[in-house]
């Protein structure tokens, strides 16, 4: 079949998935393939083309929230921090960079609605597995490990309830957590 639309597959998969992220924040996952097609400006066998079934395209949607976290943690990788807790501490600066609070709420709504599909459930069960066998690996003593990273993400999330910190709080809070990081390090 040839194309009119002037766009490369990739274009059309990225328009869909976008339209798709669109439809569900504000219908929810079990909005109709129709209708998030419609958004798309695709015909809904435009989109079947590029994603089988409705179940392979909230799984992709969600795999591009996992894998932007996961980018967003290696962006924060120090190319001159070779030791242990290297993973740790970037993925606290990752956890901290300040974010705009509308588009985190987007983000979150978008996930907690994917998380009401079985299959995609399950691939962030593995997310979580990988990041976990990942982490563990890093070098930071587990009680530390974990402390330090439920607070990197409980006040990453906090403008999901409407709470600004000032930028100096985050920056003592970031720097704290990565000396915590280090001292249990060199307590080894």
């Amino acid at each position: 079949m040839g194309r009119t639309s002037g766009r490369t597959a990739d274009e059309t998969r990225r328009l869909a998935l976008s339209a798709a992220a669109r439809v569900i924040r504000q219908h929810g996952a079990a909005a109709p393939l129709d209708l998030i097609a419609d958004e798309a400006g695709l015909s809904k066998g435009g989109v079947v083309y590029h994603f089988a079934s409705k179940d392979q395209l909230l799984s992709a949607l969600a795999q591009e929230q996992f894998d932007a976290f996961r980018a967003e943690v290696e962006a924060q990788l120090a190319h001159d921090d070779t030791g242990p807790g290297r993973l740790v501490r970037a993925y606290i600066r990752a956890s901290l960079v300040p974010q705009d609070a509308e588009e985190l709420r987007e983000r979150f709504a978008l996930i907690t609605q994917l998380l009401t599909v079985p299959s995609v459930l399950e691939l962030a069960r593995q997310d979580d597995l990988r990041w976990s066998e990942d982490l563990e690996r890093d070098g930071v003593p587990e009680p530390v490990r974990v402390l330090v990273l439920a607070a990197a993400d409980g006040f990453g999330g906090a403008p999901l309830w409407a709470t600004e910190h000032p930028e100096r709080v985050r920056q003592r809070l970031q720097h704290d957590l990565i000396a915590l990081v280090d001292r249990a390090i060199e307590r080894r």
